[in-house]
Protein backbone atom coordinates (compact mmCIF):
# COMPACT_ATOMS: atom_id res chain seq x y z
CA UNK A 1 0.00 0.00 0.00
CA UNK A 2 1.29 3.47 -1.00
CA UNK A 3 1.16 5.41 2.07
CA UNK A 4 2.42 9.56 2.07
CA UNK A 5 5.98 9.71 3.05
CA UNK A 6 6.54 12.47 5.89
CA UNK A 7 9.02 14.89 4.60
CA UNK A 8 10.52 16.14 7.83
CA UNK A 9 11.16 19.64 8.46
CA UNK A 10 13.16 20.95 11.69
CA UNK A 11 10.98 24.26 11.79
CA UNK A 12 7.98 23.63 14.01
CA UNK A 13 5.77 26.77 12.42
CA UNK A 14 3.48 25.11 10.46
CA UNK A 15 2.60 28.12 8.42
CA UNK A 16 5.82 29.05 7.51
CA UNK A 17 6.70 25.87 6.44
CA UNK A 18 4.16 25.79 4.06
CA UNK A 19 5.26 29.22 2.92
CA UNK A 20 8.58 28.86 2.20
CA UNK A 21 7.31 25.20 1.10
CA UNK A 22 5.69 27.21 -1.78
CA UNK A 23 8.67 29.29 -2.72
CA UNK A 24 10.31 26.03 -2.66
CA UNK A 25 8.57 24.44 -5.25
CA UNK A 26 7.83 27.77 -8.06
CA UNK A 27 12.28 27.73 -7.94
CA UNK A 28 12.49 24.01 -8.54
CA UNK A 29 9.58 24.12 -11.01
CA UNK A 30 11.19 26.50 -12.75
CA UNK A 31 14.87 24.79 -12.61
CA UNK A 32 13.70 21.39 -13.15
CA UNK A 33 12.22 22.62 -16.72
CA UNK A 34 15.12 24.32 -17.54
CA UNK A 35 17.67 21.53 -16.37
CA UNK A 36 16.33 18.34 -15.68
CA UNK A 37 15.66 17.03 -12.14
CA UNK A 38 19.54 15.47 -12.60
CA UNK A 39 21.33 17.77 -13.16
CA UNK A 40 19.50 20.84 -10.77
CA UNK A 41 21.45 20.99 -7.29
CA UNK A 42 19.67 21.47 -3.99
CA UNK A 43 21.80 24.96 -4.02
CA UNK A 44 20.38 25.91 -7.38
CA UNK A 45 17.15 25.31 -6.19
CA UNK A 46 17.75 27.05 -2.65
CA UNK A 47 18.75 30.17 -4.98
CA UNK A 48 15.96 29.99 -7.04
CA UNK A 49 13.41 29.33 -4.07
CA UNK A 50 15.49 32.83 -2.76
CA UNK A 51 16.94 31.63 0.67
CA UNK A 52 20.37 29.90 1.54
CA UNK A 53 20.96 26.07 1.22
CA UNK A 54 21.19 26.07 5.22
CA UNK A 55 17.59 27.25 4.86
CA UNK A 56 16.45 24.81 2.23
CA UNK A 57 17.67 21.67 4.43
CA UNK A 58 15.48 22.96 7.47
CA UNK A 59 12.54 22.04 5.31
CA UNK A 60 13.64 19.02 3.56
CA UNK A 61 15.78 16.21 3.56
CA UNK A 62 16.76 15.59 0.11
CA UNK A 63 16.20 16.53 -3.53
CA UNK A 64 13.77 13.70 -4.40
CA UNK A 65 11.13 15.53 -1.42
CA UNK A 66 10.84 18.45 -3.87
CA UNK A 67 8.26 16.18 -6.20
CA UNK A 68 6.56 14.64 -3.45
CA UNK A 69 5.90 18.86 -2.75
CA UNK A 70 5.25 19.36 -6.22
CA UNK A 71 2.80 16.15 -6.52
CA UNK A 72 1.00 17.11 -3.17
CA UNK A 73 0.60 20.70 -4.66
CA UNK A 74 -1.07 19.92 -7.51
CA UNK A 75 -2.79 17.03 -5.85
CA UNK A 76 -4.50 19.36 -3.10
CA UNK A 77 -5.42 21.91 -5.84
CA UNK A 78 -7.68 19.49 -7.36
CA UNK A 79 -8.90 18.12 -4.30
CA UNK A 80 -9.91 21.30 -3.23
CA UNK A 81 -11.36 22.75 -6.34
CA UNK A 82 -13.44 19.80 -6.34
CA UNK A 83 -14.71 19.52 -3.25
CA UNK A 84 -16.19 22.69 -3.70
CA UNK A 85 -18.89 20.83 -6.12
CA UNK A 86 -21.15 18.51 -4.36
CA UNK A 87 -20.25 15.57 -5.69
CA UNK A 88 -23.35 13.54 -4.78
CA UNK A 89 -25.83 15.69 -6.94
CA UNK A 90 -25.38 13.16 -9.78
CA UNK A 91 -26.35 15.71 -12.37
CA UNK A 92 -24.49 16.87 -15.76
CA UNK A 93 -24.50 19.93 -14.77
CA UNK A 94 -21.89 19.22 -11.60
CA UNK A 95 -20.01 16.56 -14.06
CA UNK A 96 -19.09 19.99 -16.39
CA UNK A 97 -18.25 22.22 -13.26
CA UNK A 98 -15.87 19.28 -12.47
CA UNK A 99 -14.35 19.33 -15.48
CA UNK A 100 -14.78 23.26 -16.01
CA UNK A 101 -12.18 23.09 -12.62
CA UNK A 102 -10.11 20.48 -13.28
CA UNK A 103 -8.83 22.08 -16.50
CA UNK A 104 -8.71 25.33 -14.91
CA UNK A 105 -6.18 23.64 -12.24
CA UNK A 106 -4.21 22.51 -15.24
CA UNK A 107 -4.10 25.67 -16.90
CA UNK A 108 -2.33 27.33 -13.87
CA UNK A 109 0.04 24.77 -12.76
CA UNK A 110 1.00 23.32 -16.15
CA UNK A 111 4.68 23.73 -15.39
CA UNK A 112 3.97 22.31 -12.31
CA UNK A 113 2.15 18.76 -13.96
CA UNK A 114 4.60 18.63 -17.09
CA UNK A 115 7.83 18.97 -14.90
CA UNK A 116 6.13 15.96 -12.30
CA UNK A 117 5.52 13.75 -15.61
CA UNK A 118 8.99 14.30 -17.04
CA UNK A 119 10.99 13.81 -14.01
CA UNK A 120 8.48 11.10 -12.22
CA UNK A 121 10.49 8.35 -13.22
CA UNK A 122 13.34 9.28 -11.37
CA UNK A 123 11.85 8.66 -8.37
CA UNK A 124 12.50 5.50 -5.84
CA UNK A 125 10.64 2.44 -6.04
CA UNK A 126 9.48 3.47 -2.66
CA UNK A 127 8.24 6.77 -4.25
CA UNK A 128 6.85 6.58 -6.90
CA UNK A 129 4.04 4.56 -5.93
CA UNK A 130 2.84 7.16 -3.94
CA UNK A 131 2.99 9.58 -6.76
CA UNK A 132 0.72 7.37 -9.05
CA UNK A 133 -1.55 6.89 -6.18
CA UNK A 134 -2.09 10.31 -5.61
CA UNK A 135 -3.20 10.51 -9.31
CA UNK A 136 -5.34 7.49 -8.95
CA UNK A 137 -7.05 9.06 -6.09
CA UNK A 138 -7.73 12.36 -8.81
CA UNK A 139 -9.04 9.85 -11.27
CA UNK A 140 -11.09 8.66 -8.50
CA UNK A 141 -13.14 12.50 -7.77
CA UNK A 142 -14.08 11.98 -11.53
CA UNK A 143 -15.52 8.18 -11.02
CA UNK A 144 -17.53 9.42 -8.13
CA UNK A 145 -19.00 12.30 -9.77
CA UNK A 146 -20.13 9.92 -13.39
CA UNK A 147 -21.40 7.31 -11.45
CA UNK A 148 -23.85 9.50 -9.28
CA UNK A 149 -24.76 10.94 -12.43
CA UNK A 150 -25.47 7.11 -13.78
CA UNK A 151 -26.96 6.24 -10.27
CA UNK A 152 -29.74 9.33 -10.92
CA UNK A 153 -30.43 8.30 -14.50
CA UNK A 154 -28.45 11.38 -15.88
CA UNK A 155 -25.95 9.24 -17.79
CA UNK A 156 -26.23 5.53 -18.74
CA UNK A 157 -23.11 3.87 -19.63
CA UNK A 158 -21.21 0.55 -18.18
CA UNK A 159 -19.06 0.63 -15.38
CA UNK A 160 -16.18 -0.11 -17.51
CA UNK A 161 -16.81 3.00 -19.20
CA UNK A 162 -17.50 5.18 -16.50
CA UNK A 163 -13.69 4.00 -15.37
CA UNK A 164 -12.43 4.66 -18.58
CA UNK A 165 -14.74 8.22 -19.01
CA UNK A 166 -13.14 9.39 -16.07
CA UNK A 167 -8.82 8.09 -17.25
CA UNK A 168 -9.91 10.13 -20.27
CA UNK A 169 -11.35 13.55 -18.45
CA UNK A 170 -7.63 13.23 -16.29
CA UNK A 171 -5.72 12.96 -19.33
CA UNK A 172 -7.44 15.28 -21.42
CA UNK A 173 -7.12 18.24 -18.64
CA UNK A 174 -3.25 17.03 -18.64
CA UNK A 175 -3.37 17.28 -22.45
CA UNK A 176 -3.59 21.23 -22.50
CA UNK A 177 -0.17 21.23 -20.44
CA UNK A 178 1.66 18.75 -23.02
CA UNK A 179 0.47 20.01 -26.15
CA UNK A 180 -0.10 24.20 -25.17
CA UNK A 181 2.65 24.60 -27.79
CA UNK A 182 0.20 23.32 -30.34
CA UNK A 183 -2.84 24.27 -28.82
CA UNK A 184 -2.83 27.71 -27.34
CA UNK A 185 -1.90 29.13 -31.06
CA UNK A 186 -5.55 28.51 -32.00
CA UNK A 187 -7.96 28.35 -28.39
CA UNK A 188 -7.75 29.74 -25.45
CA UNK A 189 -8.19 27.55 -22.28
CA UNK A 190 -11.96 28.78 -22.32
CA UNK A 191 -12.40 27.62 -25.91
CA UNK A 192 -10.79 24.75 -25.02
CA UNK A 193 -12.59 23.32 -22.07
CA UNK A 194 -15.88 23.89 -24.35
CA UNK A 195 -14.97 22.36 -26.83
CA UNK A 196 -13.15 18.89 -25.08
CA UNK A 197 -16.66 18.95 -23.16
CA UNK A 198 -18.64 19.17 -26.53
CA UNK A 199 -16.57 16.17 -27.48
CA UNK A 200 -16.96 14.16 -24.44
CA UNK A 201 -21.26 14.88 -23.98
CA UNK A 202 -21.50 14.51 -27.41
CA UNK A 203 -19.81 10.68 -27.57
CA UNK A 204 -21.74 9.78 -24.43
CA UNK A 205 -25.19 11.07 -26.07
CA UNK A 206 -24.14 9.30 -29.53
CA UNK A 207 -22.73 5.88 -27.95
CA UNK A 208 -24.88 3.09 -29.11
CA UNK A 209 -24.36 -0.60 -27.54
CA UNK A 210 -23.56 -2.96 -30.85
CA UNK A 211 -26.45 -5.07 -31.25
CA UNK A 212 -25.95 -9.05 -30.11
CA UNK A 213 -26.57 -11.54 -33.08
CA UNK A 214 -27.97 -14.82 -32.19
CA UNK A 215 -28.02 -16.52 -28.65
Amino acid sequence: MAVKREIQASVKDEQLVEKRRNQMIRGAVSLFKEKGFHRATTREIARAAGFSIGTLYEYIRTKEDVLFLVCDSIYEQVRKRLSSIDLDKGTLESLKLGIDHYFRIIDEMQDEVLVLYQEAKVLSNEALPYVLKKELEMVGMFEKLISRCVENGELSISHEHQQLLAHNIFVQGQMWGFRRWALQKTCSIDDYIRLQTDLLFSGINGFKRPVEVGG
